[in-house]
């Protein structure tokens, strides 16, 4: 798993799931809008650096799974490696990794317009200061690995092989919290001076780490269809390779930091002096930040809990790739979309935005608001219709490595959080207003809400579902939370600003986005089934249902978006093609 980057690991710091989490092109925003274009064209060079860097992270972040599952499978072991490697990021955004995304972002920007050196001092305080907590807090994590395995997973902890397996595990990955946090210290520094690829391009190398890693735990036991390997007959030195890899990994994204920073004339110098500097207040505002992220833990660890147990009962029954490994992994394809575009936009305004509260202009944050989710809508809403239609032959071409009934599993997962997508995106975008605004209260009772709805109704998922479809099911109450949560959000939002939030535009960006992506899900869907069909699901099959299905999907979808007209589409392709030069 990456740090995360602005909740770019988004499972870290948004109810319910994995690390992650990099992102895209700033879309033009259309019609006319002379402020909107206005602040928009400052952005499209950001933009552009951001989803160069993500697209790449991602893409290498996907071989990196597909490498590990050629490896461990997507079953009992992976599971193992799973709740371990998720431990460092949980207890890093526990600790402070949500603060410093959503609270210093504002203090960094304010610190650079209020300081004589502009805000230097400041960042190196904060950076001094989160270096100290996380060099004790990592000490008593790896000392406590086995009381954390236990909690994440009373099922692991009633096996003592796989207990000792995931304990191992947990202690070369717990000390990755280190790093994650410089990671993001120093990234958020850059992104305050308007430096944004560095965040972005730097898990790249913790990627190609770990692709070297789970690789030659390949070339050394054989690969997973043929070794079949399991905590029972894994070695202590394949553990140890892997934990070191996972290690080694982020700790050469931390480092690569540091030319960023000496380009962008940063100097660092550790800073004890913290009384009086204003980290008091940044520390005030965090503490419900801090409560926003135990209340996502917590929702977090029912979770895992739940999908472990499910997966354990599912493989002794025969069927493999239904645990917590077949979530993540869903996941992390599921929110692709969601770094590219989203994060992109809202990382590249959020400053903007930060700056508009300050000045007390409401309208300006509106407007950055419903910018941003309109033009996230552009990629959002088609490619939650896609997953729900090929979520099935993606994975299985994906995952074939590691066996296609555990692939499958993982399509389905997949298709299960398909449209969850279009409320997940847009909440994001909506507790950015709250954050600019150093309103860190409000988001914390909105993710009590989401966790608590992702938690029982994935309970109700495990209770009645069979072990095969429980972890499908918990898939889908993820969206199901993030919906009830927008409702939510929305309305506080609409209070706080004191004016409308362009409800009527953005609902019908949104509502004719739908409507064209609906018809085209369902042709593109049962053109990849008919291909499967008679293909098989393997490999080429899927790559046949895949290409055939995602064909048809486009191609209808472009023709009912052409007769609706649609200005955010049209926005769009005008980026597309001025970027290619015709």
């Amino acid at each position: 798993m990456n740090a995360p980057s602005d909740e770019s690991d988004d499972r870290a710091t948004e109810p319910g799931g994995p690390a992650g989490p990099r992102t895209a092109p700033v879309i033009p925003a259309p019609g006319p809008e002379p402020r909107q274009a206005d602040r928009s064209a400052g952005l499209a060079k950001a933009g552009a650096v951001m989803a160069a860097g993500t697209i790449v992270s991602r893409l290498t972040g996907f071989l990196r799974t597909l490498v590990m599952a050629a490896a461990i499978g997507v079953g009992t072991l992976n599971d193992t490696y799973q709740v371990a490697n998720v431990l460092p990021t949980m207890i890093y955004v526990l600790v402070g990794g949500g603060a410093l995304n959503a609270v210093f972002v504002p203090q960094l920007v304010r610190a650079m317009k209020r300081d004589d050196d502009g805000g230097e001092a400041y960042a190196n305080r904060l950076l001094t200061l989160v270096v100290a907590v996380l060099a004790v807090v990592t000490a008593v994590c790896v000392l406590a690995a086995p009381l954390l395995v236990h909690m994440m997973s009373p099922d692991i902890a009633s096996d003592p092989q796989r207990m000792a397996v995931t304990v191992t595990f947990a202690r070369f990955c717990l000390p990755t919290m280190f790093f994650m946090g410089a990671h993001v210290v120093l990234g958020q520094i850059l992104n305050a001076r308007g430096s944004f690829g560095a965040m972005m391009w730097t898990p790249v190398l913790n990627n190609i780490v770990i692709i070297a890693t789970f690789a030659g735990f390949i070339w050394a036991f054989g690969g997973f269809t043929d070794s079949g390997v399991g905590p029972s007959t894994v070695t202590p030195a394949g553990v140890r390779l892997l934990g070191l890899g996972t290690l080694l990994g982020l700790t050469v994204q931390a480092l690569a930091m540091l030319p960023y920073l000496r380009r962008a004339g940063f100097r660092l110098r550790p800073r004890f002096d913290f009384r009086g500097h204003g980290l008091g207040k940044a520390m005030g505002l965090a503490k419900w930040t801090l409560l926003f992220v135990l209340a996502n833990q917590l929702g977090m660890i029912i979770v895992t809990q739940l999908a472990t147990k499910a997966g354990s009962a599912a493989e002794r029954a025969g069927f493999t790739g239904t645990g917590i490994t077949a979530y993540n992994y869903a996941l992390l394809l599921w929110q692709m979309p969601q770094a590219i575009i989203t994060v992109s936009v809202m990382t590249a305004v959020l400053p903007r935005i930060s700056r508009s509260a300050n000045d007390g202009d409401p309208t300006a944050v509106r407007d950055d608001i419903s910018y941003g989710l309109r033009t996230s809508a552009v990629a959002i809403v088609p490619c939650a219709f896609a997953f729900l239609a090929l979520g099935v032959p993606m994975s299985t071409l994906l995952y074939a490595g590691s066996g296609a009934e555990g692939a499958q599993g993982i399509g389905f997962v997949l298709m299960a959080f398909g449209l969850g997508l279009i409320p997940f995106s847009v909440q994001y975008v909506v507790l950015r207003g709250f954050y600019a605004y150093e309103d860190t209260r409000t988001p914390f009772y909105n993710t009590v809400i989401v966790a608590a709805v992702n938690a029982a109704v994935s309970a109700l998922c495990f209770v009645a579902l069979p072990p095969r479809w429980a972890v499908t099911g918990m898939a889908a109450s993820y969206g199901l939370a993030f919906a009830v949560g927008v409702g939510v959000a929305w309305r506080r939002l609409r209070r706080k600003l004191g004016i409308d939030l362009d409800s009527a535009r953005v609902l019908r960006a949104y509502g004719r986005l739908a409507a064209a992506s609906a018809p085209a899900a369902l042709a593109g869907g049962g053109v990849a089934y008919a291909v499967t069909q008679g293909l098989g699901s393997g490999a080429m099959g899927s790559l046949a249902a895949l290409l055939a299905g995602g064909c048809v999907l486009l191609g209808v979808f472009a023709v009912l978006a052409h007769r609706m007209r649609l200005p955010e589409l049209n926005a769009l392709v005008t980026m597309v093609r001025g970027r290619l030069g015709r």
